[in-house]
């Protein structure tokens, strides 16, 4: 039986590379490389909570039989997942789902660092919740979560500290439908990183996160919360962080007292 034509199949033709089926309902995209085709597959089911975080995926060999490509082809979309802490190859054991109960994802989207010593070495952070209620969206709030202005958000307010030294100020907003049920008690009571309590209680995996960094100068709530003098520059973090597909599930903006801690990037 011919195989129908399709921007995949030419092109893989062209190449000398797999070609992806055009039947089933299986989607082609075109124009780019197999494997980002492949990469985009399983990005779905990702998204469509087909393999939980911490579970094993199937195996490449698998993984080739269900999508009708090489392993090879496989093994490339599955490098490019693991470089961007989606996936996590484990030695004899096979491909599993990042969690952000790993340790190289743990600190991933945090980016303040002891003067002296490492994240490891200066122990988690003493967190406190100052507030979590739900209030309407406002536009910068909706335009930040592809919201309409005034559906329902939760904000929600921390002070992280280092050694008992209040050092970052936090103030969230989530969408209010993922994050139903979500209270102060609740964030109280879990022990891991936020973003573990998002992924174990409510289904929702942070995956990658934009900044805009500046400095500021504190209000006086923000001294009083920070216990600092008025004058003290900070660093004024916005982040707009995305789950798979890029949708966005959180709005964040911190305030960094940096004369013990820095503020560190690696760029590749």
């Amino acid at each position: 039986m011919n195989t129908p034509n399709t921007p995949a199949n030419d092109a893989a033709a062209a190449s000398g590379a797999d070609a992806l089926p055009s039947s089933g309902g299986v989607p082609t995209p075109s124009f780019s490389p197999l494997y980002q085709q492949i990469k985009a597959l399983i990005l779905q089911s990702l998204q469509a909570g087909e393999w939980k975080p911490s579970s094993a995926i199937p195996s490449e060999l698998e993984l080739a039989a269900r999508y009708k490509v090489s392993q090879g082809t496989v093994r490339k979309a599955i490098d490019e997942l693991a470089s961007e802490n989606l996936l996590v190859r484990k030695q004899g054991k096979g491909t599993f789902v990042a969690t952000h109960a790993e340790r190289q994802v743990q600190y991933r989207f945090l980016k303040l660092m002891p003067d002296s010593g490492d994240l490891n070495s200066e122990g988690p952070a003493q967190r406190r919740i100052i507030d979590c209620k739900r209030v309407r969206a406002s536009t910068e709030v909706a335009k930040a979560l592809g919201l309409k202005v005034g559906e329902p958000v939760l904000q929600v307010r921390r002070v992280l500290a280092f050694a008992g030294i209040p050092t970052i100020l936090e103030d969230l907003w989530l969408p209010g439908t993922p994050f139903k049920g979500l209270t102060a008690e609740r964030l109280d009571d879990y022990n891991g990183p936020m973003y573990g309590l998002f992924e174990a209680e409510f289904g929702v995996r942070m995956v990658r996160a934009d900044e805009k960094i500046r400095a500021v100068l504190p209000t006086e709530d923000q001294c009083e919360l920070l216990q600092i003098k008025a004058q003290t520059p900070l660093l004024r973090v916005e982040r707009i962080a995305y789950t798979y597909n890029d949708v966005p599930m959180e709005l964040r903006q911190g305030l960094y007292l940096t004369d013990t801690h820095y503020y560190h990037n690696a760029l590749s």
